[in-house]
């Protein structure tokens, strides 16, 4: 199966993992300068993206890795097959997240029955997984370690990797530090000596990381374990607090630029990337972070990964969004009124496109790191009329915080979304 229509034109074999023989993967200094990442004694550079789902399209794309965050991720899909399973058909293999528990989530490193309860669940994952052909390499915690001046979470993590190699020393062990802020790395290489490679999760700035690490006396391997467009709590916002979100263009150049800056780091210590979301989710929008619409069209930022992983557009690129325009946009108005919105769309087919514009409430479901929300429901009847790039809205009767949002789809499974905040009052 080949969703995008990509092939063997872009030299990209789709050839499956064998179900019967385990992966050996180590870490070693490249005789070029820097280091690599050898799976059964071949070199292995990561394209790969954050999450479970559109394994095919990330195959068909160039990807080779995906990324999870804990143990229920690895569970069956709805045909009953497990996920390491798909993973391996498609011969994709996977960075297994083990899922470290956060003090904000009301764990306490000071506590050694919570201690002991999380050493005895690293160790029964690891012993279940270890031995699956679609193992790379395993995730031991995600942004854990809040503002890294706890030292007993960095010790509990050389408890935790000590655990995770005796049970299995076929496959490296990777944190995952949610940037480099507060010279954590400092202290966290005083406390765990037994980490193998180095996860960092950012958004903007992506392209100074290598910098940031070497000034914190970093010269190991490291991954990008997530990144993508500027992050809702980096970016500018509205005087109500609403942060503005990229445009589907802006978005597409920031994966590509990031993967592409980081990968040609002079250090040469960089193994791979991990774009962020390869699916969809609500954090602050339905769209900041999501990588496909909730209807399953791939956006541009996939269409960018293409052209990173492969050095070749897709066949049929999805539209785009450029801008969104009205005498509304991130500011306040009036109760009731209506007004038109227009939309700066390109696309390179001849294809005719859908387009659906919607009023949605601003989440009053905020939350932090990524935490599930909740999506805040449209507003029924704010669609007065619309002919594709314009639109006459009629805005709330209720006072309160909403977005505009424009939705283009294309009929090769492409699609974008943007959107702009306004409030009524």
């Amino acid at each position: 199966m080949n969703p995008l229509g990509l092939g063997c034109a872009l030299g990209l074999a789709s050839l499956p993992l064998s179900l019967d023989a385990a992966s050996r993967v180590t870490v070693e200094p490249d005789p070029q300068g820097g280091w690599q990442l050898l799976r059964n004694g071949e070199p292995y550079v990561i394209r790969g993206a954050g999450g479970y789902r559109n394994l095919e399209i990330l195959r068909a794309a160039g990807g080779n890795t995906l990324r999870t965050w804990g143990a229920e991720q690895l569970g069956p899909d709805a045909s009953g097959e497990p996920l390491l399973d798909r993973a391996a058909k498609l011969g994709l293999n996977v960075l297994v997240g083990i899922w470290i528990n956060h003090p904000r989530h009301g764990h306490d490193y000071g506590d050694e029955a919570m201690l002991t309860a999380q050493r005895e669940r690293v160790r029964a994952m690891v012993r279940r997984y270890k031995d699956h052909p679609a193992v790379l390499m395993w995730g031991l915690g995600n942004e854990m370690e809040e503002d890294g001046s706890d030292p007993r979470i960095w010790q509990e993590l050389e408890v935790l990797a000590r655990i995770v190699k005796e049970e299995d020393p076929d496959h490296p062990v990777c944190t995952v530090l949610a940037g480099t802020y507060n010279d954590k790395l400092r202290a966290m290489q005083e406390h765990y000596s037994s980490l193998d490679l180095l996860g960092i999760n950012i958004y903007g700035g992506a392209e100074t990381v290598d910098d940031a690490l070497a000034a914190q006396g970093w010269d190991k391997p490291y991954l990008i374990t997530e990144f993508g467009p500027q992050g809702h709590w980096e970016i500018a916002s509205t005087d109500w607090e609403a942060p503005i979100e990229p445009s589907p263009a802006e978005k597409a150049a920031t994966y590509r630029g990031s993967h592409e800056a980081v990968m040609q780091a002079s250090r040469k210590l960089c193994l791979g990337t991990f774009c962020f979301l390869w699916g969809h989710k609500q954090e602050t929008t339905a769209t900041w972070f999501s990588m496909f619409l909730p209807s399953g069209e791939r956006t541009p930022s996939v269409d960018a990964m293409i052209e990173a992983w492969t050095g070749s557009p897709p066949p049929h690129p999805a539209p785009v969004i450029h801008d969104l325009s009205a005498d509304f946009r991130e500011k306040r108005v009036a109760v009731g009124g209506e007004h038109e919105v227009t939309a700066q769309v390109t696309y390179a087919g001849e294809d005719e496109l859908s387009f659906e514009w919607q009023i949605v409430a601003e989440t009053k479901d905020r939350k932090f790191g990524g935490d599930p929300e909740k999506a805040p429901p449209a507003i029924a009847d704010s669609v007065i009329s619309s002919d594709g790039t314009r639109a006459l809205l009629r805005l709330p009767s209720e006072p309160g915080a909403y977005r505009v949002f424009l939705t283009v789809r294309d009929p090769h499974g492409g699609g974008s979304t943007h959107n702009f905040p306004f409030y009524v009052e």
